[in-house]
């Protein structure tokens, strides 16, 4: 049993790719967590994507025991979080469940959008917070410039920021001897009743439903009857452990420690993140403050390319849904491209994982139709609905107005791209409400649609500015907004996987472009088939693919043959009216692909 002063429960915040799990892994190899055998790059991160793409989606935490030099032995509870825009709610709960944070800054790029953004939530949460600045090892970093830019942009004092390199393995020993001196240890009592944070909860094959939990008072064992307080259920606990970065199996967690238990849930949805864990002849008058429930921001179809794959594909979502609590999916039929899913993710990266993950691990080959987010209809009579998918929106006499959800976007840019970033959050109906300097550094807040940013605002930023801006956000509110369905119709008959919400304003663009496309995209039949865009009933845009001809005067000769040709054509023409009249325009998946890939301007 430790002394609850030698305890430090700290996460690791940072901008994507400022270096996180390369100094957790420095940190598990100094603390002896892992041999040299065992170590490997980024050993924290268990998904193949993860490391592939030098990315971190999943928070994970381990237990290190660490001797300072006043010769004292103290446990260090690491929790490495995300660092991308989509899974901010990974690391808003594991702060939660810390005390304090290493803010980590790559000294060649500065402070960028996602450091603000975690360092407002580490404030919020009140932690305490201890800068280090990374990467020293590069020619292009430059300490003085970052230091002023942590002290402008953030307002955090600097004077004690260390400066390391996870590569190299420099001023990581320095790291660790500031937390036990800077970071403060947890306040809790072991003898009080038993008060206890749900973090985090996965679903193992072997030992069902795992749940991290970070005790506050008392302690947790095994053979312990505990009650979630949300839920009402009562379980015993099973198994106790913590992860070094191994699991190991331990007695007891006492107050201020964090480690896993396990209690034979079988199911995901009984653990609600931010829940409350007490002991059943013990209940708590009030539970824990808890944090917001993480919510699907963007919705999108998932269609198999090939319709016998449609049971493998509901299969394959169950699986990911065990381990990813943050996405939903729930069954969609379409005319064009018969049975899938209307998935809801986080945001665009999400929703890129996901179907890579189904692509890989169940080797599906998926069709995704174009990101929508979440519109409130009110109704005349006074109902309000919540629209996911364009198709199924009421009849525009019954509506009354539509609300859309609107973000708070932070953007830190390179002075030289600030006249071409304003250019573009304009066309997207951006409201801007603050521009300040640091150094040559712009750092500009914009009110923004969602709608606007999910589809290619973050790509079309990136090249934009070669890389260097940095883009983060947070919703507000739903607000009213001018918007319409766009509806596409092929030979008179509509397809429900191309309608879109769309401001009035860009409409008939939008619509002029998806027609243009479908032309060049849908092979030409017997007959003449027209695309149009249409809002409601009012045509706005047309493009005709011409029918095949076919010459049937070619044999023709002699007397008579006027009559005869005219016949001919006549007969022909009539064919062609019934052939478009019962003929069906087949859509190559090919043509939903090129119409997803439209860039809106």
């Amino acid at each position: 049993m430790s002394n609850i002063d030698h305890i430090r429960n700290f996460a690791i915040i940072a901008h994507i790719d400022h270096g996180k799990s390369t100094i957790a892994d420095r940190i598990i190899h100094k603390c002896g967590g892992l041999t040299d055998r065992e170590m490997k790059e980024q050993v924290l991160d268990s998904m193949d994507i993860e490391r592939e793409r030098g990315i971190t989606i999943k928070a994970q935490t381990v237990k290190l025991n660490y001797k300072s030099k006043d010769g004292k032995d103290y446990i260090l509870n690491i929790i490495d979080t995300p660092g991308h825009v989509d899974f901010s709610y990974e690391v808003s709960r594991s702060l939660y469940a810390c005390e304090g944070s290493i803010l980590i800054v790559d000294s060649t790029q500065g402070v960028e959008a996602q450091t603000l953004a975690n360092v407002y939530q580490a404030l919020d949460t009140n932690h305490e917070i201890l800068p280090v600045l990374n990467k020293i090892d590069l020619p292009a970093s430059d300490l003085e410039k970052t230091n002023n830019q942590i002290e402008d942009v953030i307002g955090i004092d600097t004077s004690s920021a260390i400066p390391c390199s996870g590569k190299t393995g420099e001023g990581i020993e320095e790291i660790l001897e500031q937390i036990i001196k800077k970071l403060p240890s947890p306040k809790g009592e072991k003898d009080k009743i038993l008060k206890c944070l749900l973090v985090d909860s996965w679903y193992d094959a072997y030992l069902g439903v795992v749940i991290l939990v970070r005790v506050i008072d008392g302690k947790i064992k095994k053979n312990m009857k505990i009650k979630m307080m949300s839920t009402k259920q009562e379980y015993i606990v099973e198994k106790v452990g913590v992860f070094t970065p191994k699991p190991k199996n331990i007695i007891e967690l006492n107050a201020g420690e964090i480690g896993f238990i396990t209690t034979g849930i079988k199911v995901l949805s009984e653990t609600k993140v931010g829940d409350t864990i007490c002991e059943a002849n013990k209940p708590l008058q009030e539970s824990l403050p808890g944090f917001k429930p993480s919510k699907p921001v963007v919705f999108c179809g998932l269609f198999p390319l090939d319709s016998s794959e449609y049971q493998k594909l509901k299969d394959g979502l169950a699986k990911l849904q065990l381990n990813d609590a943050s996405f939903s999916f729930e069954a969609e039929s379409s005319s064009a491209l018969g049975l899938g899913f209307r998935c809801g993710f986080l945001g665009l990266l999400h929703l890129e994982i996901v179907t890579e993950r189904l692509e890989r691990e169940f080797g599906l080959n998926l069709l995704t139709t174009t990101p929508g987010v979440v519109y409130k209809v009110h109704l005349n009579k006074g109902d309000v609905i919540d629209l996911q998918n364009p198709s199924s929106l009421p009849d525009p006499t019954h509506i009354k107005f539509i609300e859309e959800p609107w973000i708070k976007a932070t953007i830190v840019t390179p002075d030289e791209y600030l006249g071409s970033i304003i250019k573009i959050c304009q066309n997207k109906r951006g409201i801007q409400t603050n521009l300040s300097y640091s150094g040559s550094r712009a750092v500009l807040n914009y009110e923004l649609p969602l709608n606007e940013v999910v589809f290619d605002f973050n790509d079309r930023l990136k090249s934009m500015t070669s890389g260097y801006a940095s883009f983060d956000y947070d919703i507000i509110e739903h607000r009213e907004g001018d918007l319409v369905k766009l509806g596409i119709l092929v030979n008179a008959e509509p397809v429900d996987a191309l309608a879109m919400m769309i401001h009035k304003d860009f409409a008939q663009s939008t619509g002029r472009e998806v027609c243009e496309k479908l032309k060049d995209l849908i092979p030409r039949h017997n007959f003449m088939i027209p695309v149009q865009a249409a809002i409601g009933g009012k045509i706005i845009a047309r493009e005709t693919i011409k029918g095949f001809k076919k010459d049937v005067l070619t044999k023709i000769h002699g007397g008579g043959a006027m009559d005869r040709k005219r016949k001919l054509l006549e007969k022909q023409k009539k064919g062609k009216a019934r052939s478009k009249q019962f003929g069906r325009v087949e859509i190559p998946q090919e043509a939903f692909i090129g119409v997803l890939k439209i860039k809106k301007e």
